[in-house]
């Protein structure tokens, strides 16, 4: 009798002792529900639903992923990939050396050599010409130009400083004297030596006071020709 007694009281101490693991033990249905809750991050992680629900009445965690993390590779991945262009923007030799030889004329121009064009290349700058020495001002030699003579004038222009004519038969003009003289011999007479030039010598026209006059007129106010000058 203290036997069966003994062994009935184990059997329910037993019982009460394992009674809270089966109470707190989800059913099939709640596991489900957690696992659909969270499906996209389960998926994303590989986690099927059959194995959530195992792991899950078995008690142990299932939870979806804590945000926090996956931030925080999304951090680290900005920044890898922030630093990507970085790594990848500089050019290799060959790449540099190909620019410049595209542009030979211009850079063998500005004196920019295909050693120096790489090396700035290489680095990110902007290669830029060497700065050309200031040679110093040099000192012209040559002669200054002529100043070209004043243009002649003509033999029926009177001279720029000539005054006007006021005696009888004295004209400003060789074709007003024509025009009295006729056939007659048209000469130019210097008012104040009283001496007549012909047509074609320096002095024809150019003295500084004189007049256009018939020949038979000037010999006839006292006028004489130019002993220098023959007649025409």
């Amino acid at each position: 009798m203290r036997t069966i007694v003994a062994i009935g009281c184990a059997i329910v101490s037993a019982s009460l002792i394992s009674f809270p693991a089966l109470a707190q033990q989800k059913t099939v249905k709640a596991c489900q529900e957690e696992w659909r809750a969270n499906k996209d991050a389960n998926q994303a992680k590989g986690i099927t639903e059959k194995a959530y629900v195992t792991q899950c009445r078995a008690g142990t965690s299932a939870a979806a992923p804590k945000v926090a993390p996956a931030a925080a590779s999304s951090s680290s991945d900005k920044k890898t990939t922030s630093a990507a262009p970085a790594a990848t923007a500089q050019k290799t030799v060959k790449a540099c050396q190909e620019e410049w030889r595209a542009n030979k004329d211009a850079n063998q121009a500005k004196g920019i050599t295909e050693k120096a064009y790489v090396t700035q290349c290489r680095a990110g700058g902007i290669v830029a010409a060497p700065t050309p020495s200031v040679a110093p001002p040099t000192r012209s030699t040559a002669a200054p130009a002529p100043v070209p003579p004043p243009p002649a004038r003509t033999a029926s222009q009177p001279p720029a400083a000539a005054t006007a004519p006021t005696g009888a038969n004295q004209y400003t003009t060789e074709g007003q004297a024509k025009g009295r003289c006729g056939s007659g011999t048209v000469v130019w007479a210097n008012l104040d030596s009283k001496i007549y030039h012909f047509t074609g010598y320096k002095d024809y026209g150019h003295t500084k006071t004189g007049a256009y006059m018939c020949e038979r007129d000037a010999t006839s106010q006292g006028m004489r020709a130019a002993k220098n000058e023959k007649h025409p």
